[in-house]
């Protein structure tokens, strides 16, 4: 019992192990994020819809989208941004690896008679021969991704978008850090049955990492027939740092917003926007 406290205490190296797949496809876990996704009423998985439908007018106006837009939503989840910026003619294509997701998403776009293309894949394998005009990732799933990986992503976006082509992301920023502090927590059925449908163990390792400006929380199961750990990564950065990995990959950064609903950037907020464009 003493190694497996200490194994479940143990801190890792940033971004050692990568579990997020897991947390999207599991069975149960991927029902309880989907009702997240749906409530309107709670910033969880997705945020409320009233911000979502600010979110997507102010979309539209800043990046003139209409009936030859073609935009890209890199963890698309249900639908939320697609559905709404297909019903304004744009053409749009929805990435998520949670076939949950996109089958909701899929569902509804048919209820509309939306003609939306919806990709069950990892956005970090994705291809395409096709070239957008704007691609999004919205909810700080950016800040999920080590290093190598927003490296990656951020080619990817380079290369599927078209000359003058935008990418539309927000991030947690260095203040949301500060406040952060690292916690051991253990609780039964913790998040109120989240992890699973029986009764279950849970603990939760928060743990600081900063020199990277890095947070985990670690999240360590325990069922009758199993045991499984989730780790939960959060990159945070300072404009500074955000503007030079898109500098990196051949982007010009044209805006910082509070949001991306376009509100003015605040230097002492929590989360921020950036508009770039391939040149």
């Amino acid at each position: 019992m003493f190694k497996e406290l200490q194994k479940i205490n143990a801190r890792p190296k940033p971004f050692e192990f990568y579990t997020a797949e897991d947390l999207w496809t599991d069975e149960h876990t991927s029902e309880q994020m989907l009702k997240y996704h749906l409530n309107e009423d709670v910033d969880l998985s997705s945020r409320r819809a009233e911000f979502i439908d600010r979110s997507v007018e102010w979309i539209a106006s800043r990046f003139t989208v209409g009936p030859e837009t073609k935009i890209a939503d890199f963890g698309c989840g249900p639908g939320l941004y697609t559905t709404r910026l297909a019903r304004r003619q744009a053409q749009v294509t929805g990435v998520d690896f949670s076939q949950r997701s996109i089958r909701y998403a899929r569902d509804t776009a048919l209820s509309e008679g939306l003609t939306i293309n919806y990709v069950h894949q990892n956005y970090l394998d994705y291809t395409a021969d096709e070239r957008f005009d704007l691609v999004m990732m919205i909810f700080c799933d950016f800040c999920a991704l080590n290093p190598e990986q927003r490296t990656t992503l951020l080619k990817l976006f380079f290369e599927v978008l078209k000359p003058g082509g935008s990418v539309l992301l927000d991030v947690h920023l260095l203040n949301a850090f500060d406040r952060r502090e690292e916690a051991a927590l253990y609780e039964k059925n913790q998040l109120d049955g989240f992890w699973s449908a029986g009764d279950y163990y849970g603990f939760l390792n928060t743990f600081k990492y900063e020199t990277e400006k890095v947070v985990l929380d670690k999240y360590t199961i325990i069922e009758a027939g199993r045991t499984r750990t989730v780790y939960n990564w959060l990159q945070y950065f300072s404009p500074e740092s955000l503007q030079k990995e898109l500098t990196d990959c051949g982007f010009v950064v044209d805006g910082m917003y509070g949001d991306v609903a376009g509100s003015p950037f605040d230097p002492l907020a929590d989360e921020c926007a950036v508009v770039a464009s391939k040149p």
